[in-house]
């Protein structure tokens, strides 16, 4: 009898995008199903700040879904952030803060046991930033 050895298949996550240049020092960014957004301009964000934002709704949107049936006892929920970054190329960050706000009657300990669970293991863009170096500090406010 013969045996034949079946290899796993490896399935790997990947994402594509494309960023053309505006004019000045204008970009915009397209995903693999042709969304774009504008990126460096007047009225929107540079790529440094759409990295923090993106740590921010990366968690939130953990914390949304944890919450699962219990979204319907919350009125409004965001997170405040606030960095610092090196003075010298490359201007990494250094620290992240983060104040979660949720306006309605959810459990503290249940919040708060997803956010920890978010930037332990979840949040992909968290641990690309803390990954490199930052340090992340974060609290909680629940406003029945």
């Amino acid at each position: 009898m013969m045996l034949t050895l079946i290899h796993p298949v490896h399935v790997r996550a990947y994402m594509k995008g494309i960023v053309r240049w505006k004019g000045r020092e204008d970009l915009e960014g397209e995903n693999e199903h042709g969304v774009t957004m504008p990126m460096h301009t007047a009225d929107s964000p540079n790529p440094v700040q759409m990295v923090l934002l993106a740590h921010g709704g990366c968690t939130l949107l953990d914390v949304i879904t944890g919450l699962k049936h219990r979204m319907e006892n919350v009125r409004d929920m965001w997170i405040e952030l606030d960095s610092d970054r090196r003075e010298e190329a490359p201007r990494k960050f250094t620290a992240v803060r983060m104040r979660y706000v949720i306006e309605g009657d959810v459990p503290q300990k249940l919040v708060e046991r997803i956010i920890e669970k978010s930037h332990e293991k979840n949040c992909s863009v968290g641990a690309m930033v803390t990954g490199s170096g930052a340090t992340l500090d974060w609290d909680l406010e629940i406003r029945t």
